[in-house]
């Protein structure tokens, strides 16, 4: 610790007058201040308190005293939960005025609500949702209905939020998510949360109903205590209290329902859904009353509080767990505004509801598309881990569809050799596996799923060399094999042309995913389209031989009479699913080449690193791709000879942008009834109008005009840039 950082410790250490750390069997806390205060004054700049066994490993695990995010001893407040009781911290009853007392265990509801929006956000449980005193000792709150009842039902919830985040292992990602550092979770009497929310609720509803009842009615309706002594404000207070104890209650029903296995409870669970947001609303509508309660008017600047009324709720202290948290010096965390918080659940309750939407697609094209689409709109780590339990459950797909079958549908092989024997071939389970586990990466969340895609593109390969072996192994003999065995050689053809299929599907991922992570530079735009074009080139050519095998195309050929011309015509035909390929593809390449075009022509876009090679940087990029052999004999060398002597004249006779603009209009109507699609669509016919545009502009004017600055977008597509053009 040097002078500086001692001086500062000593201004701001203020310990209390009474220790309040209990004295061990062999140990007893003392006061240091005086220690430190003397350091303070001896010390000179850069010199440092320290033991004679201190080192530099020492010095690299030292915390710094009294700072918040370091020095988990510092002095806080209170050093147990106990203290914080005796000392008034969280009352029960909150006041012996009621009106407050209810309008401090709204501020409570609300403030909860934030900590835990800002759990899901990745900070620690303990440090958030329970740093809730009345969560931590649910015993004191037995004689407060509402407040016990509340409690009961925010620990169910976290216990069910833990659950599903854990079985989907999709925690990885934020370690300290599921970390409960034995925290009271699991409350004794938690599992009738429910029943007691629903008597709480219908109190309320009874009070409420009491309040609106005509003066004759009100006579009747005498006996039924109403919830504060103000009767103005009653029956904004019901509601108030009403749309927060709705809201638990269906937000717990929706986790339960999408937890029951094969999809069972996800039309269940879109009701509630739909009722959580409703609540939400009515939440949302309630804040102007209860700003008016707590400043007697409407007072702006409350957009950072962590309540509606915007006043500081009573029974909370984060300190309180920090030494607990975890293994390393607390986090300094910032909860969220209840607005905020309010807006996340929002989002959270949309992406669940598009998941309990899916209609459970049984061909695996359709759940990937699926699983993309859904992580466009960047869903929520628990809304994702529902996703992917849905759609793994016991080694099947949701739960119902064994894998081996998948594979057949998707290999486009007949329904009967979903059953054969095959599947019980080691690759073929190998093979099972690794879908399962691409399934599950999909899941995560973008730089996590780049992550493992890219390590899993080798054993993708290798599974495919695997399979490639045993197939000639057990079939080297064409003349030997017998008609059950004609079979075993077309599923070995299917699933071998499948698998390459799948393994550049995940490489054009990979790639793309780069664009949406933001970690390509201008500079290196050429090298990855151009990168993108070769993988998308052998996409669309298994995706084409798959199609084509599957319906049987080269035998028909064969057969076919010289007068069926209409008939070869119509087989001759680009399936849609190469189209949509061949669109991205045109695209791809046209930008590489424009890119490689401006590099050598205007010398745009090249921007040389001190620190490494475009070389170098090829390798960063694509090592993954390279050693998973992704495509075969695609090397650094092959970029530059394709890229190298590349000139707008070139650009110009081939057209790419053109002819992606004219796959795109051709495929539009036939995905009239498909809205992604058709958006996708759109999306990739406007970059290659505005690039053939930008393109024609700069072929005219380019070399004629030194002030013509070229640079690249994302306005139209997440992963095609479009080129504008401009004068400095």
């Amino acid at each position: 610790m040097d002078q500086s950082g001692a001086e500062e410790a000593a201004m701001h250490c203020h310990p209390p007058e009474h220790s309040s750390i209990p004295s061990g069997e062999n140990s007893v806390w003392s006061d240091v201040s005086p220690l430190l205060d003397a350091a303070c004054r001896e010390l000179r700049d850069g010199e440092l308190i320290h033991g004679d066994n201190f080192n530099l490993f020492a010095a690299m695990s030292a915390l710094e005293i009294m700072d918040p995010k370091m020095d988990s001893g510092i002095v806080c407040k209170y050093y147990s939960i106990d203290e914080a009781v005796e000392n008034g911290v969280a009352p029960v009853p909150i006041s012996s005025d009621k009106t407050i007392d209810v309008q401090c265990t709204i501020d409570i509801m609300d403030h909860l609500l934030a900590c835990e929006a800002t759990w899901h956000n990745g900070h620690s449980l303990a440090q958030t949702v329970f740093s809730c005193i009345y969560l931590l000792r649910p015993d004191r709150t037995s004689s407060h209905a509402i407040l016990h009842s509340y409690c009961r039902v925010i620990r169910a919830t976290c216990k069910a939020v833990v659950s599903v985040v854990s079985d989907a292992r999709t925690h990885e990602e934020e370690d300290l998510f599921t970390m409960a550092y034995g925290l009271p979770l699991h409350g004794d009497g938690d599992e009738k949360c429910l029943s007691m929310l629903n008597a709480v609720e219908e109190t309320i509803y009874r009070q409420l109903r009491a309040c609106k009842a005509t003066s004759s009615k009100k006579r009747v309706s005498e006996d039924i205590e109403p919830l504060q002594h103000n009767l103005d404000l009653e029956e904004d207070f019901c509601k108030a209290l009403l749309c927060r104890i709705r809201f638990r209650k269906h937000f717990f029903h929706v986790l339960t329902c999408m937890r029951r296995p094969q999809g069972r409870g996800l039309e269940l669970a879109r009701k509630h859904i739909a009722s959580c947001v409703l609540e939400l609303e009515c939440i949302l509508n309630s804040a102007e009353f209860l700003r008016l309660g707590a400043f007697g008017t409407c007072e702006d600047g409350v957009e950072d509080r962590t309540t509606a009324s915007g006043r500081a709720p009573i029974g909370f202290d984060a300190s309180l767990n920090s030494r607990s948290s975890a293994p390393t010096p607390p986090r300094a965390i910032k909860i969220l505004s209840w607005e905020k918080a309010v807006q996340y659940f929002l989002k959270l309750l949309h992406d669940l509801d598009i998941v309990c939407s899916y209609s459970l697609d049984p061909s695996l094209e359709g759940v990937l598309r699926f699983v993309v689409q859904f992580q466009k709109s960047k869903p929520d780590l628990i809304a994702r881990a529902h996703l992917q339990l849905l759609l793994v459950q016991d080694g099947k797909l949701y739960g119902r569809d064994p894998i081996f079958a998948v594979i057949t549908k998707a290999a486009a092989l007949p329904e009967v050799t979903k059953n054969h024997d095959i599947q019980k071939n080691e690759y073929i389970v190998q093979l099972g596996q690794l879908v399962i586990n691409m399934l599950k990466i999909l899941c995560t969340n973008a730089a996590w799923q780049r992550r493992k895609l890219g390590k899993i593109l080798q054993d993708w390969r290798v599974i495919y060399v695997q399979l490639e072996i045993a197939f000639r192994n057990e079939f080297g003999s064409v003349s030997s094999i017998s008609d059950d065995e004609n079979i075993c050689v077309k599923i070995f053809k299917h699933i071998l042309n499948w698998v390459e299929e799948q393994t550049y599907w995940i490489a054009s991922r990979y790639l793309m995913l780069g664009f949406e992570l933001d970690l390509y530079s201008p500079s290196e735009y050429c090298m990855v389209y151009w990168y993108m074009y070769v993988v998308l080139i052998k996409l669309a050519e298994k995706t084409h031989l798959r199609i084509a095998v599957s319906s049987g195309t080269a035998k028909k050929k064969g057969k076919k009479k010289k007068d069926s011309s209409k008939e070869v015509a119509k087989e001759s035909r680009i399936p849609l699913p190469v189209l949509f390929l061949q669109c991205h593809l045109c695209l791809a390449e046209g930008l590489s080449m424009m890119l490689a075009a401006l590099r050598n022509e205007l010398m745009v876009l090249q921007s040389p690193s001190p620190f490494n090679t475009e070389h170098e940087r090829f390798i960063q990029h694509f090592e993954l791709l390279q050693k998973a052999c992704v495509p075969d004999n695609i090397s650094y060398l092959s970029f530059k000879e394709s890229t190298t002597y590349t000139r707008f004249s070139t650009l110009v006779m081939y057209n790419y942008f053109k002819n992606a603009q004219r796959i795109a209009k051709e495929i539009k109507s036939s995905f009239s009834d498909d809205p992604d699609r058709l958006a996708e669509v759109r999306r990739l016919e406007q970059v290659a109008e505005h690039n053939g545009i930008a393109l024609n502009v700069i072929c005219r004017v380019g070399a004629l005009d030194p002030s013509l600055k070229v640079s690249f977008e994302f306005t139209h597509h997440p992963y095609f840039a479009t080129a504008v053009v401009k004068r400095s």
